[in-house]
């Protein structure tokens, strides 16, 4: 599997069951990182593309991620390791329900939590475990995710996620029941003509007027729009 290059770095696959998709890059030049934070975490990490492409982003002395799968951490570690950024850069091996307890032990926040979960429930499971990890509800289920960024996300802070378009409402009902109130979103499409795919949304424990947005990627077969292309163009070799 050959590794991914961006423009200011080198994103390597080869140990990990999911692969660079779009939903990770799209969440890492979307999500709103706020005014100058301090602390950002990104919440299963994969490859550690999300967590680069704040780093990227940022000047944040913080940058953390944690992932739970063995292989996907590694992977995290090395890219982390072999970026320009690697002393703002650490993952941890954990499950994202023990590293949440644990920080609020330790009374640590974050200003801006991150994360491309898993999202497909247990009825579409595969014989591979890592991919699954990766892939379903199983590993980390949205109450999971939502009640640990509760703990740790600092009382500005803001949270942000992507998740299929039919799991808007219900996540964002989850989020409430956690005090976090949906402040912005952004819905994806692949096309004009086609639905609409996935939701891009932003929390925060302020209820405030909801921004919404359309971006559809493609006018046709790989020409991009220009909302895309602005979106990614930082991070993309070819945009």
């Amino acid at each position: 599997m050959k590794p991914f290059q961006f423009k200011q770095f080198t994103v390597h696959q080869d140990k990990t069951a999911m692969k660079i998709g779009t939903d990770a890059v799209l969440l890492g030049a979307w999500c709103d990182l706020g005014e100058y934070p301090d602390a950002i975490l990104d919440v299963g990490s994969g490859t550690g593309i999300i967590s680069l492409m704040l780093a990227q982003r940022s000047d944040a002395m913080t940058i953390d991620a944690v992932e739970i799968d063995e292989n996907a951490y590694e992977q995290t570690v090395e890219n982390f390791e072999q970026s320009d950024w690697g002393d703002r850069l650490f993952c941890y091996n954990a499950s994202f329900v023990e590293f949440a307890e644990e920080m609020q032990e330790e009374e640590e926040e974050y200003d801006i939590i991150v994360s491309n979960p898993p999202f497909y429930t247990n009825a579409f499971e595969t014989e591979d475990e890592s991919r699954n990890k990766a892939r379903f509800t199983s590993s980390l289920s949205f109450e999971e995710l939502l009640t640990g960024v509760s703990k740790i996300l600092s009382r500005d802070g803001m949270f942000s996620v992507i998740i299929p378009f039919q799991e808007e409402e219900s996540f964002s009902v989850l989020a409430k029941e956690q005090g976090l109130f949906l402040s912005k979103v952004c819905r994806v499409k692949g096309n004009e003509n086609s639905d609409v795919k996935r939701s891009m949304l932003t929390f925060s424990f302020q209820e405030k007027e909801i921004s919404t947005e359309e971006l559809i990627i493609e006018k046709e077969r790989h020409q991009y729009t220009d909302a895309y292309i602005n979106l990614t163009k930082d991070f993309y070799l070819k945009m």
